[in-house]
């Protein structure tokens, strides 16, 4: 990976000498099918790509990008250069440029199996090949020659030669003409958000219209796509909705009309984002796609991600940042339009109590590690812009701009993106452009909000402080604002404080006070006089980024009466705060599994009930103290029945309890109960046992040896597809035996035959919690061997090595002490890689506090 980097000082050296005019890429696919004379030998495809450019110092000399097994030929204003001499890899020096160049390379570039670049699927369904690209931040290169950095856009060209029968996508409006897809022109784009996707995909289509404002009609063709064998279960109208819901609401509130032209959607194998912007030609994971029954959770969480990829047309691939620096320029802010849409033009009115209870959950995991970084982060290469893909440039920095909308109004921030839209249209963007139009627009100084909120890193925790008088009436309320010793910034934050009294068995508010925190103590002068509260909420409505602490009173009240809070976003931001209590080792694992359990039954919100399940099962694998964790699990276990048991036929709280139990169950007679519904000998009135519920009842029992390969062969033989084989080579490493997992680690480690996708599996089976002696002789061998993973394989694969391999499950102190040994002995190693390994380290000393702070609650 090293000679494949890019730092941050190099690109803008050569944005500074060059500017691109255009691109021409012709692709011959035809390679993608068919046998192949060597097996072991890449499998390659033909790239030639032409790219006109200037130089502004002519004579000077620069590079292009390239990333490929072999390169055929290389000319430069028509002068030929050896391949042999310019081309290292992953570059190709460019000597002695002229004012106006045109550089032409043909080259054999690899199809991927790790969803980077060029990623080529075979459905073993029925043997049929997919295609489809994936560039973020700097995969393109690995199909066609080009300057890969943001801030050198350019229109693009592309002409695909691919198999008979098969249909193509790129960014444009794309003809098949003498077997060749020819594509129309692009407006002017970034290399990492154009796309290529190839093969026989279902294909749905619809359209979109509107009148603008102008009188002229607006017409946008609609596309939606996915693998033949998904076909069956494509919902593609209900992706249309939303789509069209979204369309409606960003010309609504942006007054900057589509500028892409078509808008295909393509659901895509194998896929190891959420899904990528490429204007006109979106990518998700076909995940989104539901074989079995889901829950409303999963369906708004696909309306959220195709809204946050529309949004990213305007925020991102009209106007781009320069450099990864500003990543949050785009990410942050499709995060927050995403949700905001979501919430205002679709059916889930709820979208900021997900957003509340779910997405800021990552963010507070994120700051509070030792690798949390600004808003706007120090990028020096692209190996730290991969791993910036995270829960701060997303969720922290959404939630920072639901701040500022509280601090500058919406009607003045929405006006700021207009006019954002408009001035930097097609061009690129630093911080100080989106300030000073929301300066304009707000009347605002935000330099100061900016250097508090965007430029400094962690996050702030508000407690609130009650003195009442004789007659139980508030003398004084204040909110105290504290900030960890590393990051001690105390922040503005504007705030809503609610209070909140129980009565005829309901806990409601009845006041609130919006009052602009600031320094260590900030009065809430408008409450003084009020009714003694039984519960005081700050952050009453979400409106600021931080941690909730509760005082004495207030922590008492949800103890007993948590379930009775009637305003749902209210409740999940009670549930948010007592988890990072949790979290932050200031309340015992097994109190917060006790709430869990007395309180969960009465969650109305599917998205927060699931949220905690998976909140109480990590409290019990990593924050119970270990000698608690049997009876945790059968406490757990036994209040998941109980609920199912009690759970509406056929509702989807009943889907979600299954799916719980399944996750905890480990006694003889629970596995015995999932074994029954596997097989039809027992029954839950509603519950409709369907292909994806059977996989979810087949790795617990897998996992404890009630499950052997023969009765996964025979799973997948009813499953035959590429989700039944995900959950097979999942299950299959997820079984209770030294060898099977000696050999799971040799697929993963010391081979790279698997593609992504079933890495992912492989991984996800290995790192089961309910035998962890089985995996504690790998703990030394990861150390050992990470670092050369980190240097062999692409950079995906090594993320997904090195975080989902890490010995966390050896919760002790000795693998703190090999954590620590490593990274004293390899301070030079890549920095991507000390982070990666540091922020495990930091989870497991969380982890041990956490387990101290548990044991004590035993004494």
């Amino acid at each position: 990976m090293p000679g494949e980097n890019l730092s941050r000082d190099e690109a803008q050296e050569r944005a500074a000498l060059l500017s691109v005019d255009g691109y021409d890429v012709s692709l011959d696919l035809r390679s993608a099918t068919g046998d192949r004379d060597d097996e072991s030998a890449p499998r390659t495809f033909r790239s030639v790509t032409t790219i006109r450019f200037r130089c502004a110092e002519p004579g000077a000399t620069s590079f292009a990008d390239l990333v490929a097994p072999s390169v055929t030929a290389v000319s430069l204003n028509g002068r030929d250069l050896d391949p042999g001499e310019v081309f290292d890899g992953a570059r190709i020096l460019l000597e002695d440029l002229a004012a106006e160049n045109e550089l032409v390379v043909d080259a054999q570039c690899a199809y991927s199996r790790t969803g980077e670049g060029m990623h080529r699927f075979v459905d073993p369904e029925d043997g049929e090949v997919y295609l489809y690209t994936q560039y973020e931040p700097a995969d393109s290169r690995r199909v066609f020659a080009n300057f890969e950095q943001p801030d050198l856009k350019a229109p693009f060209r592309f002409e695909v030669r691919a198999p008979e029968g098969w249909v193509v996508w790129s960014n444009g409006v794309g003809e098949l003409t003498d077997g060749v897809w020819k594509f129309a022109e692009t407006k002017l784009i970034s290399t990492y958000i154009t796309a290529v996707v190839a093969g026989p995909y279902h294909y749905v289509t619809d359209s979109y219209e509107r009148v603008l404002e102008d009188g002229t009609r607006l017409e946008i063709p609609l596309g939606a796509m996915c693998r033949k064998g998904l076909a069956p279960y494509f919902d593609a109208d209900d992706v249309f909705l939303v789509t069209k819901q979204g369309l409606d609401f960003f010309h609504d509130h942006f007054d900057y009309p589509y500028p892409f032209g078509k808008y295909d959607q393509a659901f895509v194998p194998e896929y190891n984002l959420g899904a990528m912007e490429n204007p006109g030609l979106v990518t998700f994971r076909e995940e989104y796609i539901f074989r079995g029954r889901v829950t409303q959770a999963s369906y708004e969480r696909r309306a959220n991600v195709i809204l946050h990829e529309m949004a990213h047309m305007w925020f991102g691939d009209l106007v781009t940042m320069v450099w990864w620096d500003d990543l949050w320029l785009k990410e942050s802010f499709a995060d927050f339009m995403g949700t905001f849409s979501l919430a205002e033009a679709t059916r889930f009115t709820n979208g900021w109590v997900t957003f509340a209870n779910n997405r800021k959950a990552w963010a507070y995991r994120a700051d509070q590690l030792p690798s949390t970084h600004p808003i706007t982060a120090d990028i020096r290469d692209l190996e730290d812009a991969k791993l910036n893909f995270d829960g701060i440039t997303y969720a922290k920095g959404a939630s920072v701009l639901k701040q500022l909308v509280a601090y500058v109004g919406r009607d003045a921030f929405l006006e700021g993106a207009r006019r954002y839209f408009k001035r930097n249209a097609y061009g690129n963007t630093r911080l100080g452009d989106l300030l000073s139009v929301l300066e304009e627009t707000s009347g605002r100084d935000l330099a100061t909000w900016s250097r508090a909120w965007l430029e400094t890193a962690g996050v702030n925790s508000l407690t609130p402080q009650v003195i009442l008088s004789a007659d139980g009436r508030i003398t004084e309320l204040s909110v105290l604002q504290e900030a960890a010793e590393s990051h001690p910034e105390l922040r503005p934050h504007r705030v809503a404080v609610g209070l909140y009294r129980s009565e005829a068995g309901a806990l409601t508010r009845y006041a609130r006070a919006e009052v602009d925190v600031f320094g260590p103590r900030t009065v809430v002068g408008e409450l003084a006089g009020s009714a003694a509260p039984d519960l005081v909420l700050v952050n009453d409505d979400d409106l600021t980024y931080c941690k909730i602490r509760f005082d004495e009173t207030s922590l008492a009240t949800l103890r007993s009466h948590l379930g009775d809070i009637t305003d749902p976003l209210a409740r999940a931001l009670c549930w948010s705060a007592l988890w990072n209590l949790t979290r932050d080792a200031l309340m015992p694992a097994r109190d917060f599994i006790d709430l869990v359990l007395r309180f969960a039954g009465r969650e109305s919100d599917i998205g927060v009930l699931q949220m905690l399940h998976a909140w109480a099962d990590s409290a019990l694998t990593f924050y119970a103290a270990p000698e608690w964790r049997e009876t945790g699990a059968r406490l757990l276990a036994d209040g998941a029945l109980k609920e199912l048991r009690l759970a509406e036929p056929g509702s989807q709280h009943q889907l979600t309890w299954a799916r719980f139990f399944a996750a905890v169950a480990s006694s003889e007679a629970d596995l015995q109960l999932l074994q029954g519904l596997l097989e039809g000998t027992a029954k839950i009135d509603g519950l409709d046992v369907d292909q994806e519920l059977r996989w979810t009842l087949l790795e617990p029992l897998a996992a404890h040896g009630a499950a052997d390969e023969s009765d996964l062969a025979a799973e997948l033989a009813r499953d035959d597809t590429a989700s039944g084989k995900r959950h097979q080579v999942r299950c299959l490493a997820a079984r209770p035996s030294a060898a099977v997992k000696a050999q799971a680690w040799a697929s993963v480690v010391e081979s790279d035959a698997l593609s992504n996708a079933l890495v992912e599996a492989t991984i996800a089976g290995f790192t089961q919690p309910s035998r962890r002696e089985l995996l504690a002789p790998y703990a030394a061998t990861y150390f050992a061997a990470i670092e050369r993973v980190w240097a062999e394989r692409s950079i995906q694969i090594g993320m997904d090595v090195v975080k989902g391999l890490f010995p966390s499950l050896q919760d002790s102190p000795e693998t703190l002490d090999a954590t620590d040994a490593w990274l004293a002995a390899h301070e030079s190693a890549a920095p991507a890689l000390r982070r990666l390994v540091l922020e495990a380290r930091d989870d497991l000393a969380r982890t041990l506090r956490g387990q101290t702070c548990d044991r004590a609650a035993a004494v």
